[in-house]
């Protein structure tokens, strides 16, 4: 090996092989700052791709509209080929290898994150251009703790647009699905809010403020119509730049956005995660951005119900509270599927102690009267969510609702369960053979309890006044059947996927 020595005064060899070193990695054809056109993809919103010499390696960023900057996992670079990954924040989706190699004058990048692809081409561009397309970064606030406003002391009860609409929703819907709230009798059940979830924005002004979309011409005068029918009005947002459906977020313009809300008159806020996740992927990060929104509404003086929805990452429940929340989810996404509807219900939301009056476990909204489970496979859907303790949010379309769909809504005891004065949530007593024994105390001393045939067959059901915490009962009745049961009975047969609820009382154990 020939060693070479470079003429320069009071440098070492070692130094300058290292600066020799830099300056080949500088002179890389794959460093420097790439553009992509309009013709990606809206998701994930490429704008730009920046590659840096760093030490004997590289480092890497890739700039979305949807996730701001994502760094670019185990960059390498070998044989002019650049191999890295993208993380959105989600650790349910996948990291997947992405390729950026050269193709004349120009970078062809190919990856994927979630459902978004890229399979483009970038030109080269300058720091200028760089500094154009960077996405601007906000600090988080102190940890501060937000006390109890009084806000939603039962569940709150009303109606979402999501399950049956998507973001296909509008003015004239919202007013029709407030008039039959009243008509159907669902109002004078206690069902109040009238969400719109994802899909009512439009774009920013230059002032900053978000305007709604060409559907909703005047969103204060939608909620003076459905006020004006004694319900409430709620709205969607997320802490990202987009919401789910690609919707104008609220990052940056948090204060700005609660603002907006309590003047159109606005009575509840959901808060979807989204594309927040790829910003805030810490439990802190994620606590200190509700936070953040949940501070922004306090400000505004309007009382506003603060729905969390981050799927229940980072045991929200121990902290939803005190970020000035009043539901928080704790599960993904709810279908019109039995199966899904029950991993949800059964096994995942959340811990009993973090539910009572002022902040609830939220397993998500109600698929009640969507067509996609039997029946029996409804009236578990509303035993189990009022045995929770749950929001009773609907999600079917309420102009066409039958009264089967009706009477499992609107049944007062039922409701009373999920709405008792203690605010418990109901917790399994005894899991066997596919059925379970649920328990829940109510104010007054009674308990209701819940039996549910997990199974795809009739299954006769066992129970005792010790399932209830009781010596022995002294009185028993059906609430879905509306009527009393003789004292000393002890099973209920009940068909596939079926359920029933008891409201118990006797002596305690």
């Amino acid at each position: 090996m020939v060693m070479r020595y470079f003429p320069m005064a009071g440098v070492s060899l070692l130094a300058a092989l290292v600066l020799s070193a830099c300056q080949s990695q500088q002179a890389s054809p794959l460093a420097g700052v790439w553009l992509f056109g309009k013709e990606v993809q809206d998701f994930p919103g490429v704008r730009m791709i920046e590659i840096k010499p760093q030490g004997d390696g590289y480092t890497g960023t890739m700039t979305t509209d949807w996730y701001g900057p994502m760094p670019m996992k185990d960059l390498a670079v070998k044989d002019g080929v650049a191999t890295f990954g993208i993380f959105n924040g989600n650790a349910r989706v996948p990291v997947k290898t992405w390729t950026a190699r050269l193709d004349g004058d120009k970078l062809h990048v190919t990856g994927e994150v979630w459902y978004g692809k890229l399979d483009n081409d970038a030109v080269r561009g300058s720091q200028a251009d760089a500094e154009k397309r960077r996405f601007h970064l906000t600090a988080l606030p102190p940890y501060a703790e937000l006390k109890p406003d009084g806000l939603a002391q039962t569940p709150p009860m009303g109606w979402s647009s999501w399950n049956k609409f998507a973001d296909h929703i509008d003015d004239k819907t919202v007013r029709e699905i407030a008039d039959a709230m009243v008509s159907s009798g669902l109002r004078d059940a206690g069902y109040r809010y009238i969400n719109i979830d994802d899909g009512w924005q439009g774009q920013r002004g230059a002032d900053g403020q978000i305007r709604p979309n060409s559907r909703f011409p005047d969103m204060k005068a939608l909620a003076d119509y459905v006020h004006g029918k004694g319900l409430k009005l709620g709205i969607y947002s997320s802490p990202g730049p987009k919401t789910c459906a690609g919707y104008e977020g609220s990052y940056g313009h948090i204060q700005q956005d609660a603002a907006t809300y309590a003047a159109w008159g606005i009575d509840y806020l959901k808060y979807d995660l989204c594309s927040g996740e790829a910003f805030y992927q810490s439990a802190q990060q994620i606590r200190a951005s509700y936070q953040e929104m949940g501070q922004a509404l306090r400000a505004t003086g309007r009382a506003i119900v603060y729905s969390l929805c981050e799927y229940g990452r980072g045991d929200v429940g121990s902290w939803g509270r005190n970020v000035g929340g009043h539901l928080w989810r704790t599960t993904g996404d709810i279908e019109d599927k039995y199966q899904v509807m029950a991993k949800l219900g059964f096994d995942g939301n959340g811990s009993p102690q973090h539910a009572g009056p002022g902040g609830w476990n939220d397993p998500d909204m109600l698929e009640v009267g969507n067509g996609g489970m039997s029946v029996e496979e409804y009236r578990t859907h509303m035993t189990l969510w009022a045995m929770s303790a749950a929001p009773l949010l609907m999600g079917h379309d309420l102009r066409n609702m039958d009264r089967q769909t009706a009477s499992l809504l609107e049944n007062p005891e039922v409701i009373a369960i999920d709405q008792d004065a203690l605010g418990i949530q109901g917790q399994a007593v005894r899991k066997e053979d596919g059925a379970e024994i649920w328990v829940k105390p109510l104010a007054g001393g009674a308990v209701a309890l819940a039996l549910f045939n997990r199974t795809d067959k009739p299954l006769s059901i066992e129970f005792s006044a010790k399932d209830a915490g009781l010596r022995q009962l002294a009185t028993l009745r059906d609430l879905w059947a509306h009527q009393p049961l003789v004292t000393d009975t002890r099973h209920i047969t009940l068909p596939a996927h079926g359920a029933a609820l008891l409201k118990v009382s006797g002596n305690a154990l």
